[in-house]
């Protein structure tokens, strides 16, 4: 995993309206970048809605929020139109910017092994360095964890 006071790896990832975002985009402010398996699934829908919720909250503590998986941005435009999702969601098909982030590896499921995206959270600075590390995180309640960090 990444440590806390790493650089954050940089990144530019097409949102779910196919409008190229970087980390420089969110420089002078905190960024929350959470990486989540599948869109409109279970655990993901509770935690991407938990965080539109929440959104009010990050942004009067000057943080903005993300969503990473390695679905298509159709996909994340279908999640994001159904659950009015207004925060962007990143599309990394390929896993590198997930693995930049040890966020990307071997999954099993139902006796199947297979890449794919785990369900980690960072919080990046203003400054560009990793200030939080929330690994293998529970979808219920992990805004308002990360909300507490900020404080």
């Amino acid at each position: 995993m990444l440590e806390i006071g790493d650089e954050a790896p940089d990144f530019a990832l097409q949102n779910q309206h196919g409008e190229t975002v970087t980390l420089e985009d969110f420089s002078g402010q905190y960024l929350i970048v959470y990486f989540y398996p599948r869109a409109n699934t279970e655990g993901c829908t509770v935690e991407a809605c938990a965080f539109r919720d929440a959104r009010p909250s990050f942004e009067s503590k000057n943080a903005a929020v993300v969503g990473i998986s390695d679905d298509p941005v159709d996909d994340l435009a279908s999640f994001a139109e159904e659950y009015d999702l207004e925060f962007d969601l990143l599309s990394d098909e390929n896993g590198d910017i997930s693995a930049a982030y040890d966020s990307y590896g071997e999954k099993q499921m139902f006796g199947n092994t297979f890449d794919g995206v785990f369900r980690n959270t960072y919080v990046v600075g203003p400054d560009g360095t990793i200030r939080a590390v929330f690994e293998g995180v529970s979808p219920e309640g992990h805004a308002e964890e990360v909300l507490e960090t900020l404080d």
